[in-house]
């Protein structure tokens, strides 16, 4: 539904950002937001339809976003791959990306992260190392083609190391890292992967 920019809207959203993050989805009342923000808890369905869609509100933007840096990363690497410079690959800044948009977005990755169970949210870090996956899989076609001979691996490896990268950026959320712990994480992690990455496919 559209936003509506009213000073109730704001209110709403933010007394419901303030429910989620103390109680998670599950556990989060209605009739609290309701009070925090100073109205009925009718009120609040003239805002939102449910507390999914609430929730949905509150996380679905940066989502968003952070697919797009996704896809924008996949873009590049065809761009760089298309050239036939490969350089980029001894320099991967991927997990750095990652983390600076995430804590931009701090709030939002700590209701995805921990408070979504009972939402389709809980299930973000498995899509996301899905999608990475596909990349890899696109990447590496790219690569291919291009004469670069990769090591045979096992699909069902190439999937649990996806998930362990994926899983490996979140993990500054899940333990509250500062933003200068986490960045200094991400090139421990940029420099980790970049390195790993190119042993398992032999590039």
């Amino acid at each position: 539904m559209p936003i509506d920019k009213t000073e109730n809207h704001e209110k709403i959203v933010a007394a419901a950002k303030k429910e989620f993050l103390t109680y998670g989805f599950t556990d989060a009342s209605m009739r609290h937001i309701a009070e925090e923000a100073g109205m009925s808890a009718s009120g609040l369905y003239k805002h939102f339809a449910s507390k999914e869609e609430m929730f949905s509100a509150l996380v679905e933007p940066a989502c968003q976003g952070l697919l797009s840096i996704f896809h924008q990363e996949a873009d590049a690497q065809e761009q760089f791959i298309g050239s036939g410079d490969l350089s980029f690959l001894e320099t991967g800044q991927d997990a750095k990306l990652s983390i600076t948009y995430i804590y931009d977005h701090l709030d939002a990755f700590r209701l995805i992260i921990c408070k979504s169970r009972g939402t389709k949210y809980e299930s973000f870090l498995h899509d996301l190392a899905v999608l990475e996956e596909e990349m890899t899989l696109s990447f590496m076609d790219a690569l291919k083609k291009q004469g670069v001979k990769l090591h045979e691996f096992d699909k069902r490896e190439l999937h649990l190391l996806t998930t362990t990268n994926i899983s490996a950026v979140f993990q500054t959320v899940e333990h509250g890292l500062t933003r200068k712990q986490a960045m200094h994480y991400a090139d421990t992690l940029d420099r980790f992967f970049s390195k790993a990455w190119r042993e398992f496919f032999g590039y």
